[in-house]
């Protein structure tokens, strides 16, 4: 009987350490593993902390490979450009570990990066240790902080990932527009739509 109450308990206790480990980051919350550091494409290492704009940070949790990610590209560029104009520096991480020997790797990232035009820092999240941190589950994820390094926002770019043309509302955007200017944000958090978060089994 102790063996079967045993085997019952581990794989419900497994589960819920899981999901315990990738509750999403509150909002308010500090900025999590602010002194982490992390590699760039370009082989150098950064922390958040470090990326940490004068009006706040825009994390974002993204890949090489994710139909949503790509099919987002365009306004993944057009709303990082938009935080870097508004002094509020830009972080992608890249927490695929379970795919980072293939797809995901750093060479791979630094393809992507380059065909995408980016110019802003595209790191590796090591065994997920951010990902699970922030709570992070999708790809495109957001998280925005502001100046003192609290969270104001939390989730898609915007209402329609999956059509541009019919977006009614950039909520990213005007919550960056909202934090930079003194305002509270008006909605805080909304859901993610994306590919899973390849962690390692």
């Amino acid at each position: 009987m102790n063996k079967l109450v045993t085997g019952l308990v581990l794989p419900v206790l497994a589960l819920l350490a899981f999901t315990i480990k990738n509750d999403p980051l509150p909002i308010g919350a500090a900025l999590p593993k602010a002194d982490n550091k992390i590699k760039d494409i370009s082989g150098k290492e950064l922390t958040l902390k470090s990326a940490t704009g004068d009006n706040g940070l825009l994390v974002m949790f993204s890949c090489n490979t994710c139909p949503v990610v790509i099919n987002n590209q365009s306004r993944t560029n057009e709303v990082c450009q938009y935080a870097q104009d508004k002094k509020v520096g830009v972080v992608l991480l890249n927490a695929n570990e379970g795919n980072r020997a293939s797809s995901e790797s750093l060479e791979a990232m630094k393809q992507y990066a380059t065909g995408q035009g980016f110019r802003w820092y595209y790191a590796e999240d090591k065994n997920h240790e951010l990902a699970d941190a922030f709570g992070a589950s999708r790809t495109p994820e957001c998280f925005l902080f502001d100046k003192t390094g609290k969270l104001v926002y939390h989730g898609a770019i915007d209402d329609n990932p999956n059509n541009a043309e019919a977006v009614n509302r950039k909520h990213l955007k005007e919550a960056i527009d909202e934090v930079t200017t003194g305002k509270d944000v008006s909605v805080k958090q909304s859901r993610s739509i994306g590919c899973s978060i390849k962690r390692k089994s």
